[in-house]
């Protein structure tokens, strides 16, 4: 990164500039620099070009290739003036790419605006800068403190009259800008999940990924207590299996990618998971990032990432049957305790090539224990995100554990603290318990850090709690919406830069076909999930935010999105003189209830998962019925929107613009 004042810019040989920014970038980056010397070239001279001839633009400030930490992105150019932040991307030219150049300078200037403290109350402008590019007539809006400006475009001439454009429609502010304090000012991006994946990958570690949460039991300390057992076995030669928890959001997946890509990259870690969407979009997004747009170099990326992020299932079969030696070291299991018990894993696979003899912890364990010098297992626990029946949970690895003493068990103490028995570890002899190892900081929920506990409060029906925590705010990031037009329109309009909503819903709410929303993202099809988490619309009509396909709690469980349009289905709905939720299934013509206790909590679970899949806000759809048809009961439905409005979520009216992005709490 290059800070200057501009008279120090236009002051500065360009080509002992362009020299400088090339020793920079090789310290970090692998790139053709050739090609990044030209770029680098153009740059100097559009910028000095239409600097020199403005003489107010002496005073202000350039930073070139701003770090933004995400991706291993860095912003061409910021201008710091008095009054306005100005993001300047760079292209070779304009092409029908233009649409992807333009929302990737959005995202620039809005990640600014959330995640740079000193951003806060000064507009931020975004312009997309391209020698051939044609600029077109602007409709000024109102400017005011943190308004972020839709990207504009310049030519390599024309830059010059639009930053002066710029400058003179700017209202005086109360606060001008410190060029010092924005220098120093932190800027901690929270990225989602598919970014930080790529950018570990990519060789940099969970410090690249600055977090906006400063607690002691956040992100940096669990991973260094994960690490340090990695260590500890690996020195003093013995098994150890490690058990993280942390309430959703908080970054639990984050951390084991961690373990595997960042210390256990030399160890031939591998992160397993039972989730095949996650499977399938980390791997594709991985890939990409690392191809670069090159097909040969995609397809080299394509089969490095089958060892990196592997399906358990297919891990566990591949040991079972061969019994070999495993060649990783340290393996990451996410979402542990949805492991098979023992009668499920022999009931599910006994007509399969692999038939199961025990539960599939004690396959692990004993798997990993084949090696005899050292190995770890690191389990993610997520509480409440069972769906599947024959997930043993917690005491399936307790039952297993108790059975091979020869494991050091490293564990939080919440793993002790369950309420069910079924999530609960036993006390073990040896047993090491570590705060460190519980994520008690949501990193998805953006806007209100307390929502993860309303939405515990909605579930469990407690409505003055639940109110109780959306009148402390900030603004809770949850709107009912009882049309599905105008969900769809919010949902577009809220999504500027890199943003992405889409919709989703529980694999039992059969009933939302009435309404024109019977297809379902096919979890098990990884092109289909992979155009759905990656793709853009409207240059893709299969990527999420056509907002034509719902992805189910299967597709979505353990992955994200900005915004979420959450369509309430007929199987969970309220009752309010019994102040409790009622789960039902759809069978033949009409809804049942559920009876067995795992079916309900299977439930509950499921709108746990859908209700904490946003980083921005969760447009919550729940449809108005239709009287002439007794499954989608208007009065039932109605009973859902009361509730949830009693617990504080306000009403998205017709019209309703989307509402601006606000601050990160820690950095209000």
């Amino acid at each position: 990164m290059e800070w200057l004042s501009v008279a120090d810019f236009l002051a500065t040989d360009p080509q002992a500039l362009v020299e400088r920014l090339a020793f920079a970038d090789q310290q970090r980056f692998s790139r053709n620099q050739g090609q990044q010397l030209l770029a680098w070239a153009e740059t100097v001279r559009i910028l000095e070009t239409a600097l020199r001839a403005w003489a107010v633009a002496a005073d202000w400030h350039l930073v070139l290739e701003y770090d933004m930490r995400r991706l291993g992105r860095r912003l061409d150019a910021v201008l710091i003036t008095p009054l306005a932040v100005i993001v300047l991307e760079f292209k070779t030219g304009l092409s029908p790419a233009d649409a992807q150049a333009r929302r990737q300078a959005d995202d620039y200037a809005l990640d600014l605006e959330i995640f740079h403290s000193a951003s806060l109350h000064h507009p931020i402008f975004s312009i997309v800068v391209a020698a051939s590019a044609v600029p077109g007539s602007i409709a000024w809006p109102f400017m005011f403190p943190g308004f972020v400006d839709a990207s504009l475009t310049a030519s390599s001439t024309s830059l010059g009259g639009l930053l002066r454009e710029i400058w003179t429609r700017l209202p005086p502010s109360a606060r001008p800008i410190d060029v010092t304090d924005w220098a120093r000012a932190p800027y901690r991006p929270v990225p989602g999940i598919v970014d930080a994946a790529c950018t570990l990958y990519a060789q940099h570690g969970v410090a690249d990924i600055s977090t906006a949460r400063a607690e002691a039991h956040n992100l940096t300390t669990t991973k260094d207590a994960i690490l340090a057992a990695i260590a500890d076995a690996r020195q003093n030669l013995h098994h150890v299996i490690l058990f993280v928890t942390g309430i959703p959001g908080a970054g639990k997946t984050l951390c084991g990618l961690n373990a595997v890509f960042g210390a256990g990259r030399d160890l031939d870690a591998t992160f397993l998971t039972g989730n095949p969407t996650l499977v399938h979009v980390l791997r594709e997004a991985l890939a990409r990032d690392a191809g670069g747009g090159n097909r040969d170099r995609l397809r080299a990326a394509h089969l490095k990432t089958k060892a990196s992020v592997q399906k358990l299932p297919d891990f566990r079969d591949e040991y079972v049957r061969n019994g070999d030696v495993p060649s990783e070291h340290v393996i990451v299991i996410d979402e542990a305790q949805r492991a098979w018990d023992e009668k499920q894993a022999v009931r599910a696979t006994a007509t399969r090539a692999v038939p199961l003899t025990q539960s599939e912890p004690a396959h692990l364990l004993d798997i990993m224990a084949r090696h005899a010098d050292w190995a770890a297992i690191i389990c993610l626990i997520g509480g409440g995100q069972e769906i599947h029946d024959g997930e043993g949970g917690l005491a399936e690895w307790g039952t297993a554990l108790l059975a091979r003493p020869g494991w050091k068990v490293v564990a939080a103490p919440e793993t002790l603290q369950a309420g069910s028995p079924r999530q609960r570890l036993p006390m073990m002899v040896g047993m090491d318990v570590q705060d460190s190892l519980h994520l008690s900081v949501p990193m998805r929920s953006l806007r209100n850090a307390a929502a993860a506990s309303w939405v515990e409060a909605v579930l469990a029906g407690e409505i003055n709690a639940a109110k109780a925590i959306a009148e402390a705010g900030p603004t809770l990031p949850y709107v009912l919406c009882r049309d599905l037009e105008i969900m769809r329109q919010h949902l577009r309009a809220s999504c500027r830069g890199e943003r992405r909503s889409g919709l989703i819903g529980s694999s039992s709410g059969k009933r939302r076909r009435a309404d024109g929303l019977g297809a379902e993202l096919d979890h098990l099809d990884k092109d289909a999930v992979a155009h759905w988490f990656l793709n853009r619309w409207p240059e893709d009509v299969r990527a999420s935010e056509a907002l034509e396909t719902v992805a189910t709690e299967f597709a979505c469980q353990g992955l994200e999105l900005d915004y979420v349009g959450l369509c309430w289905g007929g199987d969970m709905v309220w009752l309010p003189e019994q102040r409790a939720w009622l789960s039902r299934k759809f069978k033949g013509t009409d809804w049942q209830l559920n009876r067995h206790p795992d079916a309900i909590a299977h439930r509950t679970n499921t709108y746990r998962v859908l209700l904490t899949r946003a980083r921005y806000q969760t447009v919550i759809w729940v449809p108005r019925g239709d009287h002439a048809d007794r499954t989608r009961d208007p009065v039932q439905l109605d009973c859902i929107a009361g509730l949830l409005q009693a617990c504080g979520v306000t009403l998205l009216q017709t019209g309703t613009k989307s509402e601006p992005e606000t601050r990160h709490p820690m950095l209000l």
